[in-house]
């Protein structure tokens, strides 16, 4: 079994919501590679960014995905829309993580995100257009990095995340306990 389960994808992807609720089905940790940068940082990601450059972030991100993919103790990692901007973070992931890309498409994330105030790329004056830039630039580089891609379209958390476990399953990653879902009345084997 993998030691650890990372969720890529774009801004807004669902990738923290179902990595929250995959983690507590399989009874590993969860590690937010975002939240955990702020605690670092002593801030939020927008006001670093203002302040040091995108550059500087993403030093700091690569070194935490170094050591998160690195930690012994199974656990689903949820990382930032542009961890896979960097050679070495796509070599961490796919060498040490199941990589699992939550696919969303432009069109979707603008519904989602369209109030959204806190993720730096999106502060411009037509989002959905960077959407679509950010999109064309990172799917190829989700894709080449994933082990497995998931269309989120519109699907509820729950189902999102029994359908990571089927395909986990599926591949002999996870113990096909784990992918029983909870809500399923049939007796457990």
């Amino acid at each position: 079994m993998s030691r650890a389960i990372a969720l890529i994808g774009m801004p807004g992807g669902g990738k923290s919501t179902v990595g929250r609720q995959l983690a507590r089905r399989l009874g590993w940790a969860f590690v937010d590679s975002d939240a955990l940068i702020e605690q670092r940082i002593g801030g939020s990601i927008r006001s670093f960014f203002d302040r040091e450059g995108e550059e500087r972030f993403r030093d700091i991100e690569q070194a935490t995905i170094d050591e998160l993919t690195r930690e012994p103790e199974p656990r689903v990692i949820a990382t930032g829309g542009g961890v896979c901007l960097r050679e070495a973070n796509r070599q961490a992931l796919n060498s040490r993580c199941t990589v699992v890309y939550l696919r969303s498409t432009p069109d979707e994330l603008h519904r989602r995100l369209r109030h959204d105030t806190q993720r730096p790329l999106l502060q411009v004056a037509d989002p959905l257009t960077k959407l679509r830039e950010l999109f064309a630039k990172r799917d190829p580089l989700y894709r080449a990095c994933s082990h497995f891609v998931i269309e989120t379209g519109r699907p509820s958390v729950p189902t999102l995340v029994n359908m990571i476990l089927m395909q986990l399953e599926l591949a002999g990653i996870v113990a096909p306990h784990l992918a029983e879902s909870p809500v399923d009345p049939r007796p457990k084997r």
